[in-house]
């Protein structure tokens, strides 16, 4: 074999090896970029809104590393001496993958972590309630929704300092780009319209009208044609194309609580992944026509959802279950779960985290953040049928944040959660926390307080049963779903 025939059998040999994984690049990157396999240099991380920390997880083997504590839980939080962060719940990392961004909306705040050492690099402090923080595909800039005003925050890189803000309509709810950085996605959680920004010049060049006000995530496929986002309030997820004129491709039913939405390119095409937490199920569907391919089980309350770098694993974070859903795209059946910390919302798959070293650098055990009671309340007989409503305590010390994700109930309702003195809700009802169920008859619920030890107590005396009732005329009426024994 002559020396140019030998060498391009080399070159056919090495980008057939190449080729091999590089089906196409994943989100949030570009179709055209290579497939990383999954190794030991991969992390996983997820935003644990209660615990306030943040989970690391070695996906080879899907083992918790240990998590980054960016502050306490409840009540120490609540001094007005504390310097942590509060409600962990946000998560972006940066194109060369060195650098994790991370929203606390409680405080307001935004923490750059290294993700090689898992040291914080710098906090930058912005407007009221931030949701979701992402960088542009330079890596110059970081968008921070501001969800509780009405702009997106733009934070310089490098000083990690806020230079300067773009209006939107108020609630904006998560941002996303173009994988060719040419657009930036912002939707919104209180107006129903998305809207497009060029981010060259930060100026509004498209609008998309949602078909509800309440959207928390968004995302825009590898090939840059189009965007989903999700609706929680309505259960629904719609497409638009992502490109001018922006126009609404798709409109459709997922189901109560409607979470996130990602992507997974492999050998059979793209796919979308929904997580729908009311059903605690992700639901799985073709890009090109749309149709659903796969419901799979995944466990109570999935939120946040992000494939691996080659695809073959989608990871999501369970809400009420304090773990990580570990899915094989090529069977869509979950292969693996993970222990992490309480409440996971945003996660993120980052290949490359670690390019040397063990990465284990400031990181805790799981300790209290690893410690909640998971309850189930069930329809009546007689009643409304739906799915079963999950209830996690998540311990706080001697107090717990509750947590509950109702559904099977009458839409744009109000209804309470209460303490009952009997197990079929019978007897003198106790309020917790009242509600308004969205239009698809669901809702996230929260209360604190020493309710574990009430609702699990050993003398019967004084023990107590959740419970979830109607309101009639300002008081509990007679309960429809109860705790399950």
């Amino acid at each position: 074999m002559t020396p140019v025939r030998h060498a391009a059998a080399l070159l056919c040999a090495s980008l057939a090896i190449a080729t091999s994984f590089a089906h196409a690049g994943q989100a949030p990157g570009a179709a055209a970029s290579a497939d990383i396999p999954v190794s030991h240099r991969d992390r996983l991380y997820a935003a644990e809104q209660f615990s306030n920390t943040v989970s690391v997880t070695d996906p080879v083997d899907n083992k918790l590393l240990g998590v980054i504590r960016l502050g306490d839980p409840s009540p120490g939080n609540f001094s007005p001496l504390y310097k942590g962060q509060v409600l962990v719940h946000g998560m972006g990392f940066s194109p060369d993958h060195r650098t994790l961004a991370v929203v606390s909306i409680g405080s307001n705040s935004v923490t750059f972590i290294d993700t090689a050492t898992n040291a914080v690099k710098h906090t930058t402090y912005v407007g009221r309630s931030p949701h979701e923080a992402f960088f542009t595909p330079d890596g110059k800039e970081v968008w921070v929704t501001v969800r509780g005003e009405n702009y997106v925050s733009v934070i310089d890189a490098a000083t990690f300092e806020e230079k300067t803000r773009i209006v939107t309509p108020a609630g904006p709810g998560m941002q996303i780009f173009s994988p060719d950085g040419k657009y930036g996605y912002v939707c919104s959680s209180f107006n129903p319209e998305t809207v497009v920004i060029d981010t060259a010049t930060k100026q509004i060049v498209g609008r998309v009208k949602q078909d509800s006000p309440f959207c928390p995530n968004i995302a825009a496929t590898p090939d840059g044609r189009q965007v989903w986002f999700t609706l929680k309030d309505v259960g629904r997820t719609m497409v638009f194309d992502a490109k001018p004129p922006f126009a609404v491709i798709k409109s459709f039913d997922t189901g109560p609580i409607t979470n996130h939405v990602n992507f997974a390119a492999t050998k059979k095409g793209t796919f979308a992944y929904v997580t729908v937490g009311g059903l605690n199920q992700v639901k799985v569907f073709r890009t090109d026509d749309f149709s659903q391919v796969a419901t799979i089980p995944v466990g109570k309350l999935p939120h946040g959802i992000w494939p691996s770098g080659d695809g073959s694993r989608i990871y999501v974070g369970l809400e009420n279950a304090d773990a990580l859903a570990v899915i094989d795209t090529a069977t869509n059946k979950v292969v693996g779960e993970v222990p992490i910390g309480q409440a996971p919302q945003a996660i993120a798959y980052v290949p490359n985290a670690v390019p040397e070293g063990d990465g284990l650098q400031g990181l805790q055990p799981l300790g209290v953040a690893g410690q909640a009671a998971h309850l189930t309340l069930v329809a009546v007989q007689g009643d409304k049928a739906g799915a079963p409503t999950s209830v996690t305590l998540f311990d706080q010390g001697l107090t717990q944040v509750l947590q509950a994700s109702a559904t099977g109930l009458e839409p744009k309702s109000p209804y309470v959660l209460a303490l009952a003195e009997q197990p079929d809700g019978g007897g003198a009802l106790q309020p917790l926390a009242n509600f308004m169920t969205n239009p698809a008859g669901s809702a996230i619920v929260n209360a604190i307080g020493p309710i574990r030890q009430i609702v699990q107590s050993n003398a019967e005396a004084s023990r107590r049963y959740l419970v979830i009732a109607p309101q009639v005329a300002g008081l509990p009426g007679k309960p429809v779903q109860v705790q399950g024994l």
